[in-house]
């Protein structure tokens, strides 16, 4: 059996170098190498591919860095709508929770529906009445807010008054998460010590979105995706994902036409999403352990690591 190994992201854009200061990437490499170390303990005890996604994006939702849970965007009224996705690729079991407002990690919420339910995707009030029944933490709306996603959402509304998918543009700032456009998602995909695979991801959408509006994270085969073969989790521009049925088609090419990993995940990334303008990345890891992280953005949050050996973290090409 090959070595266990957890792979991250954090958002895909063009994260300009010339906004990005060494303090800066420095802050985003270190948060992004302990959600790492943390996944590659959970299976360095023997814990299972989705113990070790889920412990790994629930850690990225409370770092307000990243666009989930802690440190979400705002809709265009001025409020949070949040959704994940998880799914076990040894079982085919998925849960999925869409436009929540108080729950702390939209993740945890998922997997108990994946669990607890004999459904696959709760929205709304109803998703937040589960998960409250199943015992997770609420918050209040106060507890997403961050000045920055703050900023960001009143130049949304005092400028084209269009939804921003939060830095991917050829804007310039001090801050990183300035330039107006990130492909704020984040996701973890995982292999462990018995070969199973498990994938989850989780958002707070595009920046100025219409309320309601749901992406791709918590639609299973679009944004995230497991089965025996390959585990996917993507960020990017979510209608496009939807669309081309980004995540599953990855694990599709390989199963029905045999196609490696990385060169499955470069057709989708790099020729089908292009082709209908999307834009964004996904990180995958296959049955034998092979990780891929292609972008086709100037740079997206990344990283992976496998057991007993160092954590790997990038953000640019």
């Amino acid at each position: 059996m090959n070595t266990p190994v957890i792979a991250i992201h954090g958002g895909a854009g063009t994260i300009t170098r010339a906004a990005m200061s060494p303090a800066k990437q420095a802050e985003y490499t270190a948060a992004l190498s302990a959600v790492l170390e943390a996944g590659q303990r959970v299976l360095a005890d023997g814990g299972s591919a989705l113990d070790a996604v889920t412990e790994a994006v629930r850690l990225l939702e409370d770092c307000p860095l990243f666009n989930a849970g802690r440190g979400s965007v705002l809709t265009h009224a001025g409020t949070y709508e949040l959704d994940a996705a998880i799914m076990d690729g040894a079982t085919l079991g998925a849960g999925a929770v869409a436009c929540v407002k108080h729950l702390r990690n939209p993740v945890l919420a998922a997997r108990a529906v994946m669990e607890k339910s004999q459904h696959v995707l709760f929205a709304g009030e109803g998703a937040e009445a589960f998960a409250q029944a199943q015992g997770l933490e609420l918050v209040t709306p106060d507890y997403y807010f961050t000045q920055a996603r703050t900023d960001q959402w009143e130049r949304a509304r005092a400028g084209s008054g269009t939804t921003l998918l939060d830095h991917d543009a050829a804007t310039l700032a001090a801050e990183p998460i300035d330039p107006d456009t990130k492909f704020g998602t984040v996701g973890a995909v995982a292999f462990d010590a018995q070969g199973r695979l498990a994938a989850a991801t989780s958002t707070g959408g595009v920046t100025n979105k219409q309320v309601g509006r749901v992406g791709d994270t918590p639609i299973v085969g679009a944004g995230c995706f497991a089965d025996d073969v390959a585990a996917v989790s993507a960020t990017g521009t979510g209608e496009m994902f939807i669309r081309t049925v980004a995540a599953y088609d990855v694990a599709a090419q390989m199963r029905y036409a045999g196609v490696p990993l990385e060169e499955a995940a470069r057709r989708v990334v790099m020729e089908k999403l292009p082709a209908i303008e999307g834009r964004g990345g996904l990180i995958a890891v296959d049955r034998e352990g092979n990780v891929t992280l292609p972008f086709n953005t100037e740079g997206m949050y990344r990283g992976f690591a496998r057991v007993g050996e160092p954590v790997n973290v990038w953000i640019y090409g």
